[in-house]
């Protein structure tokens, strides 16, 4: 309710825990279609199974020996009694490097060794802070600029510091729109300027001003987030639109750092999980070619099928329609899923599942139950062309021929912290998660100092990276 208690927070509706149960109790009164509870043409379906034999599982010398799992996380907190408008976010991407070889090795020990699965993981963490409603970053701006000033600032000054990798967020941001070895000059910027149209503006690492219109131009410019930020609200979308970008120039830094260093005997033995998708939503999904276009080119320099990538959903649309599949042993242990047009066309309920994911997925989707049971939907680039387009894209598991390779880590690495989990992805999950309770509240007195808002009082700020 729009009312306030003499404790700053708003005043709750009376019996407002009987809400969610009368929203279901009328849910289950009405009729729709959901397409996992309705599993239909089930012969169709088997159509599109492969074996888990029709991918050959690579010799023990060929066998990937380690994991390199990136997931991320965001937050929105209010930061100041009595004005709960003024919201702060950060966002985070963890990396957890997970030597398989030592965590197989306890699978043959009758009680696991905690000193040696402390050793089988490393992890990586890169933090981002920044004012995102209610507060900016100097007096004088609105909402949209101090958004792009936090964004390039941020970018320019935080760093992914993993081994010899010592590179600004920025400079991963230059080589995702070049090739590995070589980034590019200028990154293509649309003037932020509502009055002026001027597009693809080539913008230098140090920014420019626009011809048209004389507005500075910042080179994060390019990922248009600041179009998902309005003056109401908690900008939380945006925040988490950061933090997927965030994601990918983490895999995008540590992969190139192997392509640099270990070309020849690290890259090729090496796993690289995005928990999620890969895909790139929202504003800057122009990403999404960027990175399909710069892993080809790596695989292009690199021997063997190297890089490896595959990202693995756990929620979504698929995923429940993949669980009902198990549930009903239509997909057995050992079991892939090929998702063409017909089984998009089935579980979006699309009436165009043929253009399904070409503006968003650099990886195809398909769905795949481990020998344990477990259901994941691994998405995978292909080595050449798109994965997704106008003409269905390639559905086809014989243009992705790193595919038997990440079936088989899926198979070595079920955890049984998460409902099919895999253990890359729980490890980097725990790094990245932000913790509950007494973690949200020391991210609140962070964010109090940031803005000038503790009780020394003062004014608000410039924008830092969280230490």
């Amino acid at each position: 309710m729009p009312y306030e208690t003499v404790g700053g927070a708003h005043e709750l509706a009376s019996r407002l825990g009987h809400s969610a149960a009368a929203v279901k109790a009328i849910a289950d009164q009405r009729t729709f279609h959901v397409p996992a509870e309705s599993i239909q043409d089930i012969e169709t379906i088997r159509k599109r199974i492969r074996p888990r034999g029709d991918f050959a599982t690579p010799s023990a010398s060929e066998r990937l020996n380690a994991a390199l799992a990136i997931d991320g996380s965001h937050v929105v907190e209010q930061i100041r009694d009595g004005l709960p408008s003024v919201m702060y976010g950060f966002a985070q991407a963890a990396a957890a490097y997970v030597d398989l070889g030592i965590l197989e090795s306890q699978r043959a020990e009758r009680f696991v060794d905690p000193y040696q699965i402390e050793r089988a993981v490393n992890t990586a963490l890169v933090t981002l802070d920044l004012p995102v409603a209610g507060a900016y970053t100097r007096s004088g701006v609105d909402i949209v600029t101090s958004w792009r000033e936090a964004i390039d600032e941020l970018f320019r000054q935080k760093k992914i510091d993993v081994n010899r990798l010592d590179q600004p967020l920025l400079d991963l941001l230059f080589l995702l729109h070049g090739v590995p070895g070589a980034p590019a000059v200028t990154v293509p910027v649309n003037c932020p300027n509502p009055d002026c149209n001027h597009k693809d503006v080539p913008v230098p690492l140090a920014g420019t001003d626009c011809d048209a219109c004389g507005v500075r131009l910042f080179p994060t410019d390019v990922l248009r987030i600041h179009e998902e930020v309005g003056d109401e609200g908690s900008n939380q979308s945006a925040l988490g639109r950061l933090m997927s970008v965030i994601e990918l120039l983490v895999l995008v830094g540590l992969a190139t750092l192997l392509w640099e260093q270990s070309r020849q005997k690290a890259l090729p033995a090496t796993l690289f999980i995005v928990d999620g998708p890969l895909a790139v939503f929202g504003t800057p999904a122009k990403l999404r070619a960027r990175a399909l276009e710069y892993f080809q080119a790596m695989g292009r320099s690199t021997p063997g099928l190297a890089p490896y990538v595959c990202g693995i959903e756990k929620s979504g649309a698929l995923v429940d329609y993949a669980r009902q599949l198990a549930r009903h042993d239509i997909l057995e242990p050992g079991s892939l899923l090929i998702c063409d047009e017909q089984i998009i066309a089935r579980v979006v309920n699309a009436n165009n599942a043929r253009a399904y994911g070409k503006e968003t997925y650099w990886g195809r989707k398909f769905v795949y139950r481990a020998l344990d049971g477990r259901v994941v939907v691994p998405t995978v680039p292909p080595s050449t062309g798109a994965p997704y387009d106008a003409s269905g894209g390639k559905a086809d598991p014989e243009d992705y021929p790193t595919l038997p390779a990440i079936l088989d880590v899926i198979d070595r690495t079920g955890s049984s912290m998460y409902v099919d989990g895999i253990i890359p992805v729980a490890a980097a999950h725990g790094r990245a998660a932000f913790p509950i309770g007494v973690g949200t509240d020391v991210l609140r007195l962070v964010a109090t100092k940031r803005l000038g808002l503790d009780s020394s009082g003062g004014q608000t700020s410039p924008v830092r990276s969280a230490s």
